[in-house]
Formats: C-alpha cells, structure tokens, sequence
C-alpha cells in the first residue's frame, strides 16, 4: 500500500504540476488573447459613458442658458412692448391736442374772419343807405323845384341854403 500511496502522490503531484503549468498557461493566453480585448474594449466602454455624461451635462448648461436668455428675452420684449404702448399714448395725445389746437385757431380765425365781414357788411349797408337817402333828398329835391340837379346844382344849392342861414343869423 506504500506503494500505492507513492504512486498516487506521484499522480498526484505530476497532476498538479501539470493543473498549475496548464493554469499558468491558460491564464496567460486569456490575458494575452482575451483579458487586453475586453480591458480595451471596458475602458472604450468607460470613456464612452464618461463623454456621455460630460456631454449631457454639458447639453443641461446650455439649456439652461437658453432658458435664461429666453426668459430674459421674454422681459425685454415685455418692457418694449410697454414701452410702444406708452409711445403710441404719448403720441396720441400730442396728436389729440395739436388736432384740437388747430380747430380752436381755426375757429377764432373764421369768428375774426366773419367779425371783419361782418363789419365790412355793416359799413358797405351804411354807405349804400347813405347814397339812398342822398338819392331820395336829390329826387324829393328835384321834385320840388322841377329841375334835374347834377353835382354842380347841388354844390350851388347847399352853398345858398348856408348863405341863406348865415344870413338869417345876422339879421337877428
């Protein structure tokens, strides 16, 4: 049985040392063939995942600027459009009062207008009534003594008529 057990520890050592040589074997074809790959291939995995990450954090800062400059756009705009609107009443109202200015100039012109013709009425009528009336005496006159009288007539008729009064005054 020693003998036995000499040749199973034989077998048994030679297959170990056939177990390690063939572990160390194997081990070192999986690193040289298979572990460098896959190594390659977690790390490319790795930086992929990493430029993901950075890329998507970098893509959420941007967007996060965007919104920013859009809601600051979006006050901007507000402000300028409460501004127009402000404008536009301003405008309106200079418009409103200049509008209402040149009506009222307007209107005392046409009263200061028609004041003047009113007056330019008023004096032509008296003039026109006073050359009737002189009508009316010449023609009662002329009816009187019978006799058309021209200007010369008159200027002699009117002097006699003072010589006449003149005379009268003295006589008293």
């Amino acid at each position: 049985m020693a003998n036995g057990l000499v040749i199973a520890a034989n077998a048994s050592l030679g297959d170990s040392i056939f177990l390690i040589v063939t572990f160390i074997l194997l081990m070192w074809l999986v690193k040289h063939f298979a572990w460098g790959p896959v190594t390659k291939m977690m790390d490319k995995r790795a930086q992929k995942i990493s430029d993901d990450l950075d890329g998507a954090a970098e893509s959420r800062s941007k967007a996060e600027q965007m919104a920013a400059q859009r809601q600051s756009e979006l006050k901007n705009s507000k402000s300028e459009a409460i501004q127009i609107v402000n404008t536009a009443k301003e405008n309106g109202e200079k418009s409103r009062q200049e509008i209402v200015t040149a009506a009222q100039t307007e209107a005392a012109q046409l009263k200061s207008k028609a004041k003047v013709e009113a007056e330019q009425v008023k004096t032509d009528a008296l003039n026109g009534a006073r050359e009737d009336v002189g009508q009316i005496a010449v023609n009662i006159a002329e009816a009187l003594i019978k006799k058309d009288l021209n200007a010369d007539d008159q200027k002699e008729l009117i002097d006699a008529y003072i010589k006449g009064l003149t005379n009268a005054d003295e006589t008293r």
